[in-house]
């Protein structure tokens, strides 16, 4: 098992593409902390991980609020023992043409889907860092990358995904703590299942491999960032789109 013993923690943890990552971390021999404001969902993906011999801890914590975070690190890592592989999945969408958005739909979706992860990323390298090791997988966006009419809100905070990771990569490597983003493209989720025919046949079109990806898809990278398979790789952003950005 190549995450043998090891503590991972994931945000957003209850569905989708967190909770494919959750699984595939405890596949591979890691006990799992689950982050979510959907409790219930979080109690089923425990259930799941328990059955794989592995330990799991549930948590209803706002992200967006720094105290939240570090009062989860500093109350509860004695539980965990040790934090080896933290994983920033959460994240929300509020689209709009700029013209329409209101102020709280931006501030929103950047207080969770960056400063989110900001906060984790420092609470949990306080630790890292005491531990002298440790993997940090920022979940990203191509739309973070090439920008898209109507999201500028979230092709911000994602694009800020990328700048955190580059830069806490150089702070952290002399602590042999590595930080790398994964920026997947068009995967079957809860946030793209109700687009219309029209916007799917439009992106579909746009994907060299003409298929939507799955949420295993992307834990599958994840699984080789967190790994010892990925050891001499930071700093880097790996798409997961079929081809859609090249």
């Amino acid at each position: 098992m190549k995450l043998k013993n090891q503590v991972s923690l994931v945000t957003g943890a209850a569905q989708g593409i967190g909770k494919a990552i959750a699984f595939k971390l405890a596949e591979e021999g890691s006990d799992v902390v689950l982050i979510d404001m959907n409790e219930e969902k979080c109690k089923e993906v425990a259930a799941e991980i328990q059955k794989k011999s592995r330990k799991s801890w549930i948590y209803k914590v706002d992200i967006a609020d720094y105290k939240q975070v570090e009062a989860l690190f500093d109350n509860e890592m004695e539980q965990w023992g040790r934090i080896d592989v933290l994983v920033n999945n959460a994240g929300i969408t509020k689209d709009n043409l700029i013209l329409r958005m209101k102020e709280e739909e931006w501030d929103d979706v950047i207080k969770i889907n960056l400063k989110g992860a900001f906060n984790f990323c420092k609470s949990a390298s306080r630790f890292m860092m005491k531990q002298r090791a440790g993997t940090i997988i920022n979940i990203s966006s191509i739309i973070g990358i090439m920008g898209n009419a109507g999201q500028v809100n979230y092709s911000a905070s994602k694009a800020g995904i990328i700048g955190l990771t580059k830069s806490l990569a150089k702070e952290l490597a002399s602590r042999n703590i590595r930080v790398n983003a994964v920026a997947p493209g068009f995967i079957e989720t809860s946030m793209t299942k109700d687009l219309n025919e029209e916007r799917k046949r439009l992106m579909l079109n746009a994907i060299p491999l003409k298929r939507i990806g799955s949420p295993e898809e992307v834990a599958n990278l994840v699984l080789f960032l967190a790994s010892e398979d990925s050891s001499y790789i930071t700093g880097q952003v790996i798409n997961v789109d079929g081809g859609m950005v090249m």
